[in-house]
């Protein structure tokens, strides 16, 4: 078992406007990254209650034969890249484990400051002084690869004509507190991984750390570049989106699979 730094993810979004942003992106996401037979199944999107807690609790399957590397596909046991994500969202606390033969587990805390807390998610002294933090920067067309780039999720060149907000220049974080019409949060992500695999820790390992910073920074950047999309939004316009984005989800795979058997007749 072992911790991933810790992100820290400042927004020129309030805490509020970031759930439906979220949402909204995430939905939209698992769209665009379903087809051919694989991608994203919604099997509950559903409230939940326990231990005091409420919230929405959702259980997807990511189907990702095709988007792993091969070195994971040459000893991954058939199915094993069927990943398993539940995620309970009682915002603004919000925890996700993904299983297959590894288990990762990141908890979000979203809270309305410039990313100066610290240890929000209370480790215990010895864990957090092993836990090097990174302060992800959504605007730094450094932290993603050129054939990544899109001008159109480029945060220092786009700006909203809803809520004025952007383009987010170079010193936008110490700007931004200053700025009255424009409200700010951080999503505080901790990243925790436990392995089945044995022989593979060191290059799972580096592959995960890759991919959540990725993921984290490119989610980012859509959700700000598209709230024009989602400002206006409520969250039972979300819900209702939810349901929507389920049917065409399984619409889309249920067709490729058809087309796949076709093929191999």
């Amino acid at each position: 078992v072992f911790l991933f730094p810790y992100s820290r993810i400042v927004l020129p979004v309030s805490v509020e406007e970031y759930q439906v942003g979220q949402l909204y992106a995430v939905a939209e996401a698992s769209k665009s990254e379903t087809g051919g037979g694989e991608g994203v199944e919604v099997l509950v999107n559903e409230p939940y209650e326990e231990n005091g807690e409420k919230g929405q609790f959702t259980h997807k399957v990511y189907h990702l034969q095709s988007k792993v590397p091969a070195f994971i596909k040459t000893v991954a046991p058939k199915g094993s890249l069927e990943i398993h994500e539940k995620a309970w969202n009682a915002y603004p606390y919000c925890r996700t484990s993904e299983s297959h033969k590894f288990l990762i587990k990141i908890e979000t805390w979203h809270k309305p400051d410039m990313g100066n807390q610290e240890n929000v998610h209370g480790l215990d002294e010895k864990t957090w002084g092993n836990v090097e933090v990174v302060n992800i920067d959504i605007a730094d067309k450094n932290s993603i690869s050129s054939k990544d780039y899109k001008a159109d999720q480029d945060p220092s060149i786009f700006k909203s004509e809803k809520t004025g907000r952007g383009p987010l220049g170079p010193d936008w974080k110490s700007e931004l507190p200053n700025n009255p019409n424009c409200p700010h949060m951080c999503a505080y992500k901790l990243v925790t991984v436990e392995f089945k695999w044995l022989g593979l820790q060191n290059r799972i390992e580096n592959y995960i750390q890759k991919v959540e910073k990725r993921l984290f920074t490119h989610f980012h950047r859509q959700l700000f570049c598209s709230i024009d999309k989602w400002i206006e939004l409520t969250m039972d316009d979300i819900r209702r989106m939810e349901e929507e984005t389920k049917r065409e989800l399984d619409e889309m795979r249920k067709n490729d699979e058809v087309k796949g058997m076709g093929a191999d007749d």
